[in-house]
């Protein structure tokens, strides 16, 4: 999509009157207000108090105490074991407590998924609607490019907000559609996440008004552009209220593309710029090495190098479907607790599966690029590119997988003679030289 195509400035839905706005009117006077916080109702309840939350200061290091978050979401980031905020937490929680939009620039792991949830919930608690509200009408929106992503955001959500009591919902597209219904019929939402195309169905039925949204989030702004998705997006956008006092807009994306920015400068107003990125688009945490092999080797050295490395945890990309179903099945026919995760499995399986592999029953994930995107599962140690990706992007985000939120993690590329000459492409898209060698004897021997 050109940047012709992307800059037409967004039509703003009308304001509504008082009567029809209700609580909205209220809600939007009070961004200009100084934030207050009623008695946290946590260590009155539950004898729960912040002091339980020891965490000693570092220099050069935030503190989630640190950011005065009420009482009932400080005890949930205890019990995530979260400590000290990462890098964009750091810059954009305080930025979005103050009711600012925001333009965050941040790779995957980085830790932004929780930075702006941190932000919504606060936000929710601190002002609570009074008065009957009305199913189907959420306060915060994030829209995300893929279903899992989607559900990946909504189950941390409903952690970071489970002493909140605020009411999280999914909405994405390959999952029972009378099931959300009943979701969202279940009692007011506070928090919607969803894809853009199940949304807008929801949308059109009318079983979702997104006019009382205070707070909107589109996450991966980047990969909603490549995907095609802008057009969907505009649509929500415009149902929702317009940017500014009336709607706090926080966008996320790996990349700050004329693309990106035109969209940027249509959604927000006055944003504050966060870019948390290092020269490279890889970290320094993920160990990346190229095994130089053929490609009727490339089994028997995945094979063996599970083995000879116990690795318990690892994800396998292909490029195409049919190489990694056929990958998925000689694994599981050699004894590994391989699964599929691809474009034809159904949303259910998919959602299954990611579990079972969060849990550990599920060693080997072999997964495409579409499939794989969605993927935020910490505890990832190793990625395995058995196919170098057709886009050097593919493979920031590949092996975006390993090495979250801090851990280390591995990276390791089978180059053949059928796509090695993709190495310099990705060397010059990560600014990192690849260590190519050639495989130890150990790990070409054959399978018993």
């Amino acid at each position: 999509m050109s940047t012709e195509q992307i800059s037409n400035s967004e039509p703003q839905k009308a304001s509504k009157s008082p009567k029809e706005n209700g609580a909205g009117k209220e809600r939007r006077q009070r961004r200009r207000r100084p934030r207050r916080r009623s008695e946290p109702k946590t260590a009155a309840a539950t004898g729960w108090t912040p002091s339980m939350f020891a965490v000693a200061e570092e220099e050069g290091k935030t503190r989630f105490q640190d950011f005065n978050l009420p009482d009932d979401v400080l005890r949930a980031v205890a019990d995530l074991g979260f400590q000290y905020a990462t890098p964009i937490q750091a810059e954009t929680v305080p930025a979005a407590l103050a009711g600012k939009d925001i333009i965050g620039k941040a790779q995957t792991g980085t830790g932004k998924t929780a930075a702006f949830l941190l932000g919504i919930i606060t936000d929710l608690v601190d002002y609570p609607l009074e008065g009957e509200r009305r199913l189907g009408e959420p306060r915060a929106l994030i829209i995300a490019p893929t279903r899992e992503l989607a559900l990946q955001i909504a189950a941390d959500a409903e952690g970071l907000a489970k002493y909140a009591g605020l009411h999280v919902v999914s909405l994405v597209g390959g999952m029972d559609y009378d099931k959300q219904r009943r979701q969202l019929k279940d009692k007011p939402v506070d928090i919607l996440v969803a894809t853009p195309g199940r949304l807008i169905d929801f949308v059109n039925n009318k079983e979702v008004d997104l006019y009382q949204v205070e707070v909107l989030v589109l996450d991966e702004a980047d990969r909603m552009l490549s995907m095609g998705f802008i057009p969907d997006v505009r649509t929500i956008i415009r149902q929702t209220p317009r940017k500014g006092a009336d709607r706090q807009t926080l966008l996320y994306s790996a990349t700050f593309s004329d693309d990106i920015m035109s969209l940027a400068s249509q959604w927000t107003l006055d944003a504050v710029k966060i870019e948390i990125e290092s020269e490279r688009k890889t970290t320094d945490n993920i160990s990346q090495t190229v095994f130089l092999v053929s490609g009727e080797e490339k089994y028997k050295l995945l094979r063996n190098y599970i083995r000879v490395n116990n690795v318990e945890k690892v994800i396998v990309f292909g490029n195409r479907r049919s190489e990694t179903r056929d990958l998925a099945e000689k694994l599981s026919k050699d004894g590994l607790k391989a699964a599929l995760m691809s474009g034809e499995i159904s949303q259910q399986k998919r959602v299954r599966t990611l579990e079972e592999f969060r849990e550990g029953k599920i060693q080997v994930l072999v997964a495409t690029d579409v499939a794989g995107r969605g993927i935020h599962i910490d505890g990832v140690t190793h990625v395995v590119n058995y196919q170098l990706p057709d886009d050097p992007d593919d493979y920031v985000h590949r092996i975006g997988r390993t090495g979250r939120a801090g851990a280390t993690g591995t990276s390791i590329c089978f180059a053949c003679e059928n796509d090695s000459f993709m190495l310099p492409e990705i060397e010059a898209e990560t600014g990192v030289k690849l260590e190519c060698v050639h495989p130890e004897e150990e790990l070409l021997k054959d399978l018993d």
